[in-house]
C-alpha cells in the first residue's frame, strides 16, 4: 500500500469467507434437499440477508465455502441483480468440515484479515468496529461473542480478565442458564490462516480454537440480537419474528 494511503477501516479490504457446506441434517425435514443458507427467512433465502448485512460494513468480496447442494446455492447466485459484493463460489470436493473447508478455500482469501462467518448463524453487531479493533489489538485471530439465555445447546466459552479464551465448556443439556458463546464471526490474519496446515482435523472449534494456548484468541461479546437457524426450532423462530425484530 502507498506510504501516502489511509489505512483500511471496518471491512473494506476484508474478504469474508462464508462456511457453508454442511449437510444440515437437521433441517431436511423443514427444508427439503436445499442447504441450510438458502432457508426463507422474511421471504429471502438466509444467504441474502449475509450478503446485504456484510456489504452494509464495506465488504466487497465473499468467498462461499460451498459442499451439499453447492448447485443451488450456484444457481441462486445467477438469478441475483448484480451489486457491490463479489460472490466466488469455492465447493469443496467432500465434506471437509469447517476448518477443512476454510484450508481448501485459502488460495482464494487474499486479504489481511480475512473475516470468517459460519452460514447459519447472524448476529447484529458492529463489523466494522469489530474489525477496526481487531486491527488495533495485533491480535492474530479474533472471536465474536454473544451471551444467550440458554447455552445449554452450546459450548460455552470462558474469557480472562484481558478478554482473551481461557477455556471451552463443552455442549451440557444440564447446564441451564446464561452463557457465552461463539457468535460464529471470526477475525484470522493472514497469518495465522496459512498455519490452518498445523492443525489437521475437520473442526475449527475442537481441532484449532481448542488446542491453542490460553491466551490467543482476542475475544468481543456483541450486544445486539443473534440468530442460529441451525435446528428445526430456530429456524422457526426467527422465521416467526424476522431477522429485523431481533436487531437492536
Amino acid at each position: 500500500m502507498p506510504a501516502h494511503s489511509a489505512p483500511l477501516r471496518g471491512l473494506n479490504g476484508v474478504d469474508a469467507a462464508v462456511l457453508a457446506g454442511g449437510l444440515g441434517t437437521r433441517l431436511r425435514g423443514v427444508i427439503g434437499n436445499q442447504p441450510k443458507i438458502l432457508a426463507t427467512v422474511d421471504n429471502r433465502p438466509f444467504l441474502d440477508h449475509l450478503i446485504d448485512f456484510l456489504a452494509d460494513f464495506g465488504s466487497h468480496r465473499l468467498v462461499l465455502c460451498l459442499g451439499y447442494r453447492a448447485d443451488l446455492v450456484v444457481a441462486h447466485l445467477a438469478s441475483r441483480p448484480s451489486g457491490p459484493v463479489m460472490l466466488c463460489p469455492v465447493i469443496e470436493p467432500e465434506p471437509l468440515g469447517t476448518a477443512g473447508a476454510l484450508r481448501f478455500a485459502r488460495p482464494h482469501l487474499h486479504t489481511d484479515p480475512v473475516l470468517v462467518l459460519n452460514g447459519d448463524t447472524f448476529v447484529d453487531a458492529d463489523l466494522a468496529g469489530f474489525a477496526d479493533r481487531h486491527r488495533e489489538s495485533g491480535a492474530s485471530l479474533s472471536l465474536l461473542c454473544v451471551e444467550v439465555d440458554d447455552a445449554a445447546r452450546y459450548g460455552r466459552i470462558e474469557r480472562d480478565t484481558q478478554g482473551f479464551v481461557s477455556g471451552f465448556v463443552e455442549k451440557d443439556s444440564n447446564h441451564r442458564g446464561l452463557g457465552l458463546i461463539s457468535a460464529g464471526f471470526y477475525l484470522f490474519s493472514a497469518a495465522f490462516l496459512d498455519q490452518l496446515v498445523n492443525f489437521p482435523g475437520p473442526s475449527l472449534e475442537r481441532d484449532l480454537f481448542q488446542r491453542l494456548p490460553s491466551g490467543t484468541i482476542r475475544t468481543e461479546v456483541a450486544r445486539g440480537g443473534f440468530v442460529d437457524i441451525g435446528t428445526p426450532e430456530s429456524l422457526a423462530q426467527v422465521t416467526r419474528i424476522g431477522l429485523g425484530a431481533m436487531s437492536r
